[in-house]
């Protein structure tokens, strides 16, 4: 692991990749205590449901890792039905506040008047109005110390190089004639591909050249792409999902500026490209890039990280470190209140991973569990993916408790041939019932190659059988990120994270489609699925004249993010207001280059029209004169 610091900011290694983190001007290396607080709660896995488990509480009781400035939440019953909620820390006393409904109606948080003090045990008191009775409940929870000297506000991503245009190897990118100011990653598709079951999604970076949000077709062409501002900017985990009832593309971005703010969050974007919503983590934290998951109620769950400090001498680490705190939220897309929140410290032992405490310190925080994925199972539990244990954990949504867990040291199913995994990425439950992963198996190296894998469970035998494996015909190690979609027809969608190739698969093994990114690019994860975008912006056009005997132009037409441009047509004249059609051609790739005759020349005006299949003007262009050219 290593450290850079510039200013307020700091980067810091763990597991692989680099974590931007913010630096708290309130505290120095010189003002550390000598000895950190223990991060553990006496007690693992308490149940957070209390009041005859009518209620579940966040920061849970007994936990030691809760933010200054965390809310108090209370979830699964009305908001009425709450009353009389006091709380008070043992260092700051009595907070006043105010309780605020969830969009659901189903509970409610107690939102401070001010933060409390770090390291104070904070106590908790309110009554259930249930039934015609009351029911009292109580409980307590421990202020954790921040990172000195980072007191880190939130792993946020990976950061690696800047978000540039210059100096790339000239195949490194694409350029267009009609949008210069763009240029994505080359996209190489296999000679031997055919096409995707959908369009492609993913969001690569890490190259020479501009990062964003990204959009193929089932060919690998460009059908839209995102140039983020500034440098250095990134985005990650692109998808489709339903939002208010339509489907919208979301993505993790940092920094993401909005309303004055420059945190890390995610970004919800209609079929037009517009942002309709931008989504922060809350108590303090900031949304890491792993998982941004829209739950049919209207709700978020996130994750987050949290450097805070942590006694390590049981682990043979030392007394004043730090630990990387990694946590989920389930966030009120509505009101942007926490429902709900969920802490590994809580629940996962410290000595469960595979990485040793020696070298971990304040200025490296040690990453024991390092939360990668959210999966909502089909009895409503959560699937929790952790790459640094090794393990996929079922968590009762009720009451937070393990129930069980897929891998690693402490495995509650014996595990049948090829069914461990090391350092895995994307933790999902299919319909059927087996859980799915992409197995890095890397790094350090564990496996020959990275997988997809797919394991059937029996819980009445408590064992793992491997159900399907696919490993890349070129070798491939991807030391981090990954995912595997499936697909209704059983193919798979394989994003290879750091490695930057992506594939999909049919069930017999046999490739469909395979393609990557150049050297060195990587994408978090990769999706296939279909998706309809029309752009407010007009189609871009540039039209330049051909020297040589035969004269005429070439037009060069595209339009960032349209999906049901069929053909392109221009139209030409001697001014813009006498344009009649001129030539027309199928619409071949992001930008589309037709030869005009001779009747163009110099001066002449252009426009270009989008056709859709039917032969319909779905868009038209700026009217422009055509140029002589380089």
């Amino acid at each position: 692991m290593r450290r850079l610091i510039a200013g307020s900011i700091s980067l810091v290694a763990l597991g692989g990749l680099v974590w931007l983190v913010a630096l708290s001007p309130a505290h120095s290396a010189g003002g550390a205590p000598k000895t950190s607080p223990s991060c553990v709660p006496a007690r693992l896995n308490v149940s957070a449901a209390l009041a005859d488990e009518r209620v579940t509480v966040s920061p849970e009781p007994q936990s030691r890792d809760s933010s200054a400035q965390t809310q108090i939440s209370m979830l699964g019953v009305p908001a009425r039905e709450i009353a009389d909620v006091s709380v008070r820390g043992s260092d700051s006393g009595a907070h006043a506040g105010h309780l605020e409904p969830y969009a659901q109606g189903d509970g409610a948080s107690f939102v401070p008047a001010r933060p409390f003090v770090a390291g104070e045990l904070v106590s908790v008191h309110a009554k259930l109005l249930a039934d015609g009775r009351t029911i009292p409940f109580a409980w307590s929870f421990t202020v954790a110390v921040r990172d000195v000297p980072g007191a880190k506000s939130s792993a946020v991503g990976t950061v690696k190089s800047a978000n540039t245009t210059t100096s790339s190897p000239p195949k490194e990118y694409q350029s267009f004639h009609s949008r210069p100011e763009l240029r994505p990653p080359e996209i190489t598709v296999s000679p031997r591909a055919n096409t995707a079951t959908g369009d492609l999604l993913l969001a690569p970076y890490e190259g020479n050249g501009q990062y964003g949000p990204m959009i193929l077709d089932a060919h690998g062409r460009l059908i839209w792409f995102k140039a983020l501002a500034p440098r250095g900017t990134r985005a990650a985990n692109l998808q489709i999902q339903h939002y208010d009832g339509k489907s919208v593309l979301t993505w993790w971005q940092d920094p993401l500026v909005a309303n004055g703010s420059r945190r890390a969050g995610e970004v919800i974007a209609d079929s037009s490209y517009r942002t309709i919503a931008v989504v922060r983590a809350g108590n303090g934290y900031q949304p890491d890039l792993h998982e941004f998951h829209i739950t049919p109620r209207g709700t978020a769950l996130i994750t987050a990280y949290d450097a805070i400090d942590c006694n390590l001498a049981s682990l043979g680490g030392q007394r004043g470190a730090a630990v990387a705190d990694t946590l989920l939220q389930e966030i009120d897309l509505k009101t942007g209140l926490v429902m709900y929140e969920w802490h590994s410290l809580d629940h996962v032992p410290l000595g469960s991973t595979y990485l040793t405490a020696a070298p971990a310190s304040r200025a490296e925080p040690f990453d024991y569990f390092h939360i990668n994925s959210i999966d909502v199972e089909r009895d409503g539990d959560l699937l929790v993916g952790s790459r640094d244990t090794w393990a996929a954990y079922d968590v009762d949504a009720k009451t937070g408790a393990v129930r069980w867990q897929l891998g690693g040291q402490h495995s509650s199913f014996k595990l049948g041939a090829g069914t461990a995994t090391a350092w895995q990425h994307d933790a999902i439950e299919q319909p059927s019932g087996t859980i799915t992963f992409f197995d890095n198996g890397a790094s350090p190296a564990e496996h020959r190659q990275s997988r997809a894998i797919e394991v059937a469970l029996n819980e009445r035998t408590m064992t793992a059988t491997l159900v399907r494996s696919y490993e890349h015909a070129a070798p491939l190690v991807s030391d981090s990120q990954g995912n595997l979609q499936t697909l209704a027809d059983g193919d798979w969608v394989v994003g290879w994270g750091q490695a930057g190739y992506l594939s999909e698969v049919q069930p017999d093994g046999r490739v469909l489609f395979d393609a990557h990114l150049p050297p060195h690019w990587e994408s978090y994860r990769t999706f296939v699925a279909p998706w309809s975008g029309q752009p407010t912006q007009p189609p871009a056009l540039v039209a330049q004249a051909v020297r040589g005997a035969h004269g005429g132009a070439i037009a060069y037409v595209s339009w960032n993010g349209a999906t049901d441009v069929a053909s392109w047509r221009v139209l030409a004249g001697s001014s813009p207001s006498t344009l009649a059609p001129l030539a027309s051609a199928p619409r071949s790739a992001f930008e589309t280059a037709i030869a005009l005759p001779a009747a163009a020349k110099v001066g002449s005006y252009v426009a270009a029209q989008a056709l859709n299949a039917a032969g319909a003007v779905v868009g038209t262009s700026r009217t422009i004169a055509i140029s002589s050219g380089a």
